[in-house]
């Protein structure tokens, strides 16, 4: 069963009244470093959720992603899932309108055919509503309870867009793969050459951006699998957008575990830098 979040002394989290409790006690100084603010009463955020064949991790991360004490959109893409993830989905989605739960909403689209994960965040980008959208993978790499940290910068109006990097502070990370952590760091490099961004995690899963940036940007988007990230990156730093980084966690999985991203998709995210980096 999902955890509801509750109220405590304090009120609902992150409402203007549990904030003012909380500044009252800890002061303003205290809630900054903690990571306290007010989120606006009618902001809605959307959660995209590209997902293929993860039937043994989809439903425990939609639980967490609903578990987010904030007000949530989440648009799950199947893109042609045939490990029963679809039939999972569909239940999910029939118990959501039983339930509704005005603190999430579940909306449900299915890809006919495999088409890769950037066809996937495309659709999702294009059908969701939220003030800010981010994506979350389905495989529980990456801690949905980070939200509101990645928002703040976006909600208190520094941010237009924000990146979640696995290098930067010191949040647990998994130890895995070095030739990943060699090629991602060469590929981040690469992108940061022309973009003229100084990005330390270019081809990391949680992007968040505002809506009005997202949307003109989703209709453009032209990679269907992991060269997503690239031409994500290339698009917002041509368009000027206010870029900030911060610190995530990250529990990576092995192939063993159903990791998908291969050599051949970093060849590809290599033309994807250059390609976009030049020209939209």
């Amino acid at each position: 069963m999902t955890p509801v979040p509750q109220s405590d002394e304090h009120g609902y989290p992150y409402t203007t009244e549990w904030y003012n409790s909380l500044k009252a006690s800890l002061g303003e100084a205290g809630c900054r470093q903690l990571g306290f603010y007010p989120v606006p009463r009618d902001f809605l955020l959307s959660v995209v959720i590209p997902i293929f064949n993860e039937s043994k991790t989809v439903e425990n991360l939609i639980d967490q992603v609903k578990a987010v004490p904030l007000r949530k959109e989440l648009v799950l893409v199947d893109d042609g899932s045939t490990d029963g993830t679809r039939e999972i989905l569909k239940r999910l989605e029939t118990q959501a309108q039983a339930d509704a739960d005005p603190q999430n909403q579940i909306r449900v689209i299915f890809h006919e055919v495999n088409q890769g994960k950037g066809a996937a965040v495309r659709t999702g980008f294009l059908e969701a509503q939220g003030d800010v959208m981010l994506i979350q993978d389905a495989d529980l790499e990456y801690d949905p309870s980070e939200y509101p940290r990645l928002l703040q910068p976006i909600i208190e109006g520094k941010a237009d867009v924000v990146y979640g990097s696995r290098f930067l502070g010191d949040q647990p990370h998994r130890v895995l793969y070095y030739w990943h952590f060699l090629g991602n760091k060469f590929l981040t490099t690469l992108s940061n050459c022309f973009t003229n961004l100084n990005l330390t995690d270019m081809e990391t899963c949680y992007k968040l951006f505002k809506k009005e940036v997202i949307k003109e940007i989703a209709p453009g988007l032209c990679q269907n699998r992991f060269g997503i990230e690239p031409e994500l990156t290339a698009k917002v730093a041509r368009r000027q957008c206010r870029i900030f980084e911060m610190s995530i966690s990250y529990d990576g999985r092995t192939y063993d575990q159903g990791k998908k991203i291969g050599w051949r998709d970093g060849v590809k995210a290599l033309w994807c830098i250059v390609r976009y980096g030049l020209k939209d």
